[in-house]
């Protein structure tokens, strides 16, 4: 019998992060005009262009297109725009490696699916046990736990683990270009949130060192949390349901949620930031909506269309028509991760 309060909004989340899993599974200051050292990762071209120009626009006190800089509120979701969202979600990683982590506390995940399947590499019976296997997984590696021990789970985790396909650190799998434009905008008086679908306190321990984004400026998919009185110790405990699916439009109502204002500047990389990007640029004066493009199978990876994770299509058809700027990363970034070569 299950203790996961099921609801609709929990399995649409929860089958985003199975059809992540069953993907790897398958195998598959003042501004200066032309910013010459502001920018170095990104090479000369539109997208570069663009930025510039929009951050001079909005931060010449004579510009027609000055924005104050209590309005200069820049979103920005994770995966796949701020980090590798491939071959899934980081976060559907994480609990596959927590699996493996808690296992010695839990013998009787050796012959009760799908913790056997995880523990076992056996990728026919993980895929079998379905979305319902995929709930399991996340009730044991995300809740039963106070925020506090989840968050040093996470620390932990981020310290030692390493990407499957790379070998690296995952905070060494951050865009190297993209921190680059954070400082960019900080330096010109914008704050920068993150708006992201993965779960809110799986990314709070990291933000800051990854990019100088402090918790209280990261929104996401929030599971239940309960303010708990254990004879006079205190702690919040997460609770095995969603409160909140920050993806889709729900992140135009997190943004006003959580930030009450419009951003002038969106960045994404999928059509699940598609109603983010088209409720920054509906807004008055000067707007700006970014795509990264994942061009670069050397580098990276080369998916938009056709990909089950980050799938870029209806955003990339809206950012064509509508003039957005669509960053070619092969073509644009001289440098992806930190341990590239510029």
């Amino acid at each position: 019998m299950r203790c996961f309060n099921e609801t609709e909004p929990m399995r649409r989340w929860l089958a985003w992060l199975w059809l992540c899993a069953l993907c790897l599974l398958a195998g598959c200051a003042a501004p200066q005009a032309k910013a010459p050292v502001d920018l170095p990762s990104w090479a000369d071209g539109p997208s570069r262009s663009a930025i510039v120009a929009f951050v001079n626009a909005v931060t010449d006190p004579s510009s027609p297109d000055f924005v104050p800089q209590e309005e200069r509120i820049a979103v920005f979701d994770n995966d796949g725009t701020l980090w590798s969202e491939q071959p899934m979600y980081f976060e559907v990683l994480f609990a596959f490696d927590e699996v493996h982590a808690l296992a010695p506390s839990h013998p009787e995940w050796k012959t009760r699916q799908p913790f056997k399947a995880v523990l076992e590499g056996d990728k026919a019976a993980l895929a079998k046990s379905g979305h319902a296997g995929m709930m399991d997984l996340i009730v044991a590696t995300h809740t039963g736990m106070s925020v506090d021990q989840f968050s040093q789970r996470v620390g932990s985790w981020m310290q030692k683990a390493r990407h499957p396909s790379t070998g690296m650190l995952y905070n060494e799998m951050t865009y190297v270009p993209m921190r680059q434009l954070l400082d960019y905008l900080r330096a010109h008086g914008f704050k920068t949130y993150i708006v992201s679908g993965g779960e809110v306190e799986f990314m709070r321990p990291w933000t800051q060192a990854a990019y100088g984004i402090p918790p209280e400026q990261v929104v996401g998919t929030a599971l239940g949390t309960e303010f708990v009185d254990a004879g006079g110790t205190f702690q919040l405990m997460r609770l095995p349901k969603l409160e909140f699916n920050d993806d889709g439009p729900g992140k135009p109502v997190a943004i006003q949620r959580y930030i009450g204002r419009r951003p002038i500047l969106a960045f994404g990389n999928s059509d699940g930031d598609l109603q983010m990007l088209q409720w920054t640029t509906a807004g008055p004066g000067k707007r700006f909506a970014g795509l990264v493009h994942h061009t670069d199978s050397k580098r990276e990876w080369a998916y938009d269309r056709d990909s089950s994770i980050g799938r870029l299509d209806k955003a990339l058809d809206e950012a064509r028509a509508k003039g957005w700027t669509i960053v070619d990363m092969q073509k644009e970034w001289k440098q992806i991760y930190v341990t590239d070569k510029p």
